[in-house]
């Protein structure tokens, strides 16, 4: 039974010359490159269930442990990679050395490919940004969902995913709205007629937003009497909240609210107006009418 085992594990189903080289495979060889590579997946999922039982004991942040998830991962399966062609002696040396012409070729054309490479690493190594932030890009705002080496997957509030380059979210001028705090100050203008009673005004607009579950009362709201215009008094509430991804619904909520409580202690919230003045021309010598037969004589 053993030499019947042995001879199965040093059966060689793959024998070639390649150049001045002989390479062949045996069952057994498989076998311990399959084993190389079940290690690692274990080893991946090992890193992964550590890190997720550190976030939900809140030792470790989402997005630090996303970065150190992918870092790890990208490593091990290079090194995982690299061991298992030098197992099967494959020089990685000689490989490289006999390639220099394709990698100048290939670095040529995927110029842009390994600039994404690169920021891509960066981006997992500075934290910039990770999954779960808000990001503002080309006037886009959506949320990260997904941090690769080459692209990073966004989902708008139109809930269109997109596929951004990653050199494009380290070259360019990108907003990350959830970087610094978990929660970012918005504002919501809005005007009333002249004559309104402003310390009320103040008090409904603050009522307002004090009312809604996803406004924080940490920092508080505050308003500010922003402008005498040309057919409003001008007020900005401004709020703090954590919603970050749909707080364009959360604003909509505020502003149904605001108009209610407007309506119910008759603040008005005018339109503009125009006055037009109609100048009468004297009939004798209107421009508008035609002179006399007499006086063309």
């Amino acid at each position: 039974m053993r030499e019947k085992l042995t001879s199965i594990l040093e059966y060689q189903f793959f024998n070639a010359e390649i150049g001045e080289r002989t390479y062949s495979f045996s069952v057994l060889e498989v076998v311990i490159i399959l084993f190389i590579i079940g290690i690692t997946r274990a080893a991946i999922w090992l890193i992964q269930r550590a890190l997720d039982n550190r976030v939900q004991r809140k030792r470790i942040d989402p997005g630090k442990a996303y970065a150190i998830t992918q870092i790890l991962k990208y490593l091990l399966w290079t090194i995982s990679i690299i061991y298992c062609l030098d197992y099967l002696g494959v020089k990685i040396t000689v490989l490289l050395a006999g390639s220099t012409a394709l990698f100048v070729g290939l670095g040529l054309g995927l110029q842009d490919a390994f600039k994404d490479f690169v920021s891509g690493f960066i981006i997992l190594m500075e934290r910039t940004v990770t999954v779960g932030d808000i990001v503002e890009v080309d006037g886009i705002i959506g949320k990260v969902l997904e941090v690769g080496l080459r692209t990073t997957l966004v989902q708008t509030r139109d809930d269109i995913y997109m596929i951004i380059p990653n050199q494009k979210l380290t070259n360019e001028h990108v907003i990350n709205w959830s970087q610094s705090k978990k929660v970012t100050r918005f504002s919501i203008g809005v005007g009333v007629a002249y004559g309104s009673d402003t310390r009320l005004v103040e008090k409904l607009l603050l009522d307002a937003v004090n009312e809604h579950k996803m406004i924080s009362k940490t920092p508080a709201p505050t308003v500010q009497f922003i402008d005498f215009g040309n057919s409003s008094l001008d007020f900005k509430i401004f709020f703090y909240s954590a919603n970050l991804f749909r707080i364009e619904a959360v604003k909509s909520d505020v502003r149904y609210i605001i108009d209610q409580k407007f309506r119910e202690n008759n603040i008005t919230i005018p339109f503009p107006q125009r006055d037009l003045w109609v100048r009468d021309y004297p009939r004798t010598g209107s421009p508008l009418e035609p002179e006399s037969k007499e006086n063309n004589e």
